[in-house]
């Protein structure tokens, strides 16, 4: 398996299951049948509403604690250090474990800064191995890490052939930041399960769309969370290790980037307002 190592010596898994969207009631029983194929990593968040159903199936797996790499994210209900510390602790009960692999700030609004002085506490109390931050874009992290005493880890953002990430990217390599994918198949927004050169570059490696669109972020050096809930599907988001992109077919993937998000943009008052709404 794949890894990536963090500033801190850490090394996280490069392809884990991402539980997003997954029902409390299926998290269980998707979660299993992604250990059963051999995802390592499994990133939930507090938002989700299913860090129950990650603790029960790892708990139930057989594996070693240590052989699995746990993400979660705290929600911005829970942020300011109080509620952030609180919080911590109670992902911690629900996931069964004495220790989260990684702990990122799910969003970049309210009282982050005091959420993330939660984090680092948790982190020198070794309740948390590698601590960051989700859809901070390069002016958020820039201000978080120039004022913090231990800077973030991960950057878990909108990540895929639409929405590339190549300017943020140079930033976060700035702040030695690992950049993290959510929604690595683009939710199958913008006719990406239909895409005609994502289609024809498989076609050469006897690989499906989403293998190839995965296997370019691979080679990138993106760490990626794609989700299903059919096992077959799993299966195969994480056979991509046993082949490699040309050169020219990661140039010509390269052209298929919009430069823009397909859900919604962090500067956007109205967006801002929403994630308000939702507090």
């Amino acid at each position: 398996m794949n890894t990536i190592k963090l500033w801190n010596g850490v090394e996280m898994p490069q392809i884990g299951y991402g539980v997003y969207q997954v029902t409390p009631e299926q998290c269980e029983q998707c979660v299993s049948d992604a250990l059963e194929v051999g995802y390592r990593m499994i990133d939930t968040a507090q938002a989700y509403a299913n860090e129950e159903g990650v603790g029960r199936a790892w708990k139930k797996s057989g594996l070693r604690r240590d052989d699995i790499f746990l993400v979660s994210k705290i929600w911005i209900s829970n942020y300011g250090y109080e509620r952030a510390k609180a919080s911590i602790d109670v992902s911690l009960s629900k996931m069964q474990t004495d220790y989260i692999d990684l702990m990122l700030l799910h969003q970049p609004y309210c009282d982050r800064y005091g959420a993330y002085r939660a984090l680092m506490e948790a982190y020198r109390e070794g309740k948390l191995r590698a601590i960051g931050v989700s859809n901070f874009y390069p002016d958020h992290l820039i201000d978080l890490a120039s004022n913090v005493e231990i800077k973030p880890m991960v950057n878990q953002v909108e990540t895929h052939v639409f929405n590339q990430q190549t300017e943020a990217m140079k930033y976060m390599d700035e702040q030695d930041c690992r950049i993290m994918s959510w929604g690595p198949l683009a939710e199958g927004r913008n006719g990406f399960f239909s895409n005609a050169l994502l289609a024809e570059i498989g076609s050469r490696y006897g690989k499906t769309i989403p293998q190839v669109a995965l296997r370019w972020l691979l080679q990138r050096g993106v760490i990626i969370i794609p989700k299903s809930t059919h096992k077959e599907r799993m299966a195969q988001n994480i056979d991509i290790t046993d082949f490699a992109l040309s050169d020219a077919d990661m140039a010509q993937i390269a052209t298929l980037d919009t430069g823009k998000s397909l859900f919604f943009d962090h500067h956007d008052a109205e967006v801002t307002k929403m994630f308000m709404g939702w507090r």
